[in-house]
Formats: C-alpha cells, sequence, structure tokens
C-alpha cells in the first residue's frame, strides 16, 4: 500500500485548526473529536469512509484485551513503528499506563501534531517529551 502525499495530509489536517471540540463529530469548522479529525482528514485525502463507526467513550483510561483503533486502523493503513513516524502519519496514544490508545493526532513536523482537545478544539502543538511517551501506534494514510 502506497502513503498518501505527507504534504496534502499536512495541509488538509491544518485546514481543520480552530474548529470547536465536539464529541463524536466530525465536520470541519463546526465539530470533531480527535477521532473526527483523522476521519475528515481521511475522506479529504482518501474519500469515503469504508464503514460506519459505532459509538466509543471517552474514557482515556479505559482498558481491555482489544486496540479497537489500531485494529482497525491495520485494516485500512500501513502500520510504522512509532519511531519510525514521520510528518503526515497518524499517531494514537496511549493516555495512561495500560488503558488502550484512544487519543489520535496527526504530525506535521518532527517536533509538532494537530489533535482536537476538549476545551481547545483543533490545535497545532509543540510534541513535548510527554506526549512523545504516550505514542502507542503510528500509520500512513493511504493513496486514494
Amino acid at each position: 500500500m502506497s502513503a498518501a502525499d505527507p504534504y496534502l495530509v499536512i495541509a488538509t489536517a491544518r485546514s481543520w485548526l480552530g474548529t470547536p471540540y465536539h464529541d463524536q463529530a466530525s465536520l470541519r469548522g463546526v465539530g470533531c473529536d480527535c477521532l473526527g479529525l483523522a476521519r475528515g482528514v481521511w475522506r479529504e485525502v482518501v474519500g469515503a469512509e469504508s464503514f460506519a463507526i459505532p459509538p466509543y467513550s471517552r474514557d482515556w483510561g479505559e482498558t481491555g484485551p482489544h486496540e479497537v483503533l489500531a485494529e482497525r486502523a491495520r485494516r485500512m493503513m500501513s502500520e510504522i513503528a512509532p519511531t519510525d513516524a514521520v510528518p503526515g502519519a497518524l499517531i494514537l496514544f496511549r493516555m495512561a499506563p495500560r488503558a488502550i490508545a484512544k487519543h489520535v493526532g496527526i504530525l506535521t513536523g518532527p517536533d509538532s501534531f494537530i489533535h482536537s482537545y476538549e476545551r481547545l478544539g483543533v490545535i497545532e502543538e509543540v510534541m513535548t517529551l510527554i506526549w512523545r511517551r504516550r505514542i502507542a501506534f503510528a500509520f500512513l494514510f493511504p493513496i486514494s
């Protein structure tokens, strides 16, 4: 599977900057959560979503036997090692030790990423060591 142009992925993600946070939404300029941002970038870069997204919990400390986001991403995207993540990669964060990965962002540079965060909406921020340590998975958007 070939990877989408990272500049297109980043430009598309940046077009979502300032979108307010809204749980389980995915409308640029109107509202989205972190997964909604990734879904919106997917639609603009790759094409239509191939399946409906079921409701999901906002509990970042949720534990369980399945990495649901990572398992779904593997079906549609090329997985790379988190240490090999490059700008344009989708990254999944584990927000608590032993929790499943439930936060999503898109790398925009070696030390920056875009994500949707409650109360802040879609923002681009520095990839601090605290964020970097939470990266659990990384994937590349495919070519449409």
